[in-house]
């Protein structure tokens, strides 16, 4: 299919609804809003303790605003991929992959939120396609920007807030050959490489170096991570760079047991770790039996070359 036909197709998916709404499994729940909360680090007390919250003008408990899709979102099923689309984002999906374009990125997600959502609320998301662009020279490849709107519904079909979704389809940029194995053998992928941009290059560079840093606002002193502009404190865009120690916890952390992704030798295991400067960074725990990792772990950061020109961050047990 020719760049000519494969834009005619367009008109047929912008403006079309994914499919039939869809209602999260589970109401608005206390327990959720906790793991949630504990996860992300908020500890505004009106999500989770019933006291503060009777005194706030919200006069109950009510969940963080940021969860708003998390209430809608499934598993993704094992299937192959988009061979057999179960809806029309994943046949516009299926359509780019056909002509070349396999290559998928998020690049941005702007929320809006009508009301906070209660303990005991449903909600439905109503998404549907919006725009398709021209198509885009980037670093990543030629490709197209899909932007999906999807309106999220309580229990009465009011709206509760929205949110617009962006992914670039693009024909990835040719990767330089890896060469064959001393056997003959097809060479082995590589790790899928974490994007550097304007706001996170120089976190990478030093991790380049063998050097862990963190974000510190030069303003308030409040760290974070990962790497991004805007201070989520007091909103200056004043910061620097500071070491860290390497020192830390484990807060929680799942093995990847399945599907197989090419790279990747499976089970890993996956953690978010609290770092003792107080932030936190999600790795790969290493050299640790997996049935012997837990919440609490003392463990230490080893900035290593995974595979060849690549260094990341891994942290071992502290025994």
């Amino acid at each position: 299919m020719t760049k000519e036909e494969l834009e005619a197709r367009f008109p047929d998916f912008v403006g079309q609804a994914f499919g039939p709404p869809e209602t999260g499994p589970d109401a608005v729940n206390e327990p959720m809003i906790r793991h949630w909360c504990e996860t992300m680090g908020d500890a505004n007390p009106i999500y989770t303790d019933p006291n503060a919250a009777k005194s706030s003008r919200h006069g109950k408990l009510v969940a963080p605003p940021t969860m708003m899709q998390a209430w809608t979102m499934a598993g993704f099923p094992m299937s192959a991929g988009y061979d057999e689309p179960r809806d029309k984002q994943e046949e516009l999906h299926k359509l780019f992959n056909e002509c070349g374009y396999t290559g998928v990125v998020a690049t941005d997600c702007r929320q809006e939120y009508t009301r906070y959502l209660e303990p005991g609320d449903t909600v439905t998301a109503h998404a549907t396609i919006e725009s398709i662009s021209e198509e885009k020279a980037t670093a990543l490849g030629i490709g197209y920007f899909v932007e999906t709107r999807t309106r999220f519904t309580d229990q009465n079909d009011i709206e509760v807030g929205s949110m617009v979704f962006r992914v670039l389809k693009f024909k990835p940029a040719q990767q330089p050959q890896r060469p064959a194995s001393s056997d003959g053998a097809p060479p082995k992928p590589g790790r899928i490489r974490a994007p550097r941009s304007f706001d996170n290059g120089w976190w990478w560079d030093a991790v380049d170096k063998g050097h862990l840093l963190i974000q510190k606002c030069k303003e308030c002193g409040v760290l974070r991570h990962p790497p991004r502009p805007m201070c989520h404190g007091c909103h200056s865009l004043e910061w620097e760079g500071v070491p860290s120690s390497g020192q830390g916890s484990v807060n929680s952390w799942v093995v990847l047991h399945h599907p197989p992704i090419p790279g990747y030798d499976l089970p890993i295991a996956i953690a978010v770790i609290d770092l003792e400067e107080g932030t936190r960074i999600v790795a790969n725990i290493v050299d640790c039996p997996l049935d012997e990792i837990h919440i609490d772990m003392k463990v230490e950061c080893s900035i290593e070359e995974v595979e060849e020109g690549y260094m990341l961050p891994v942290f071992r047990r502290i025994d």
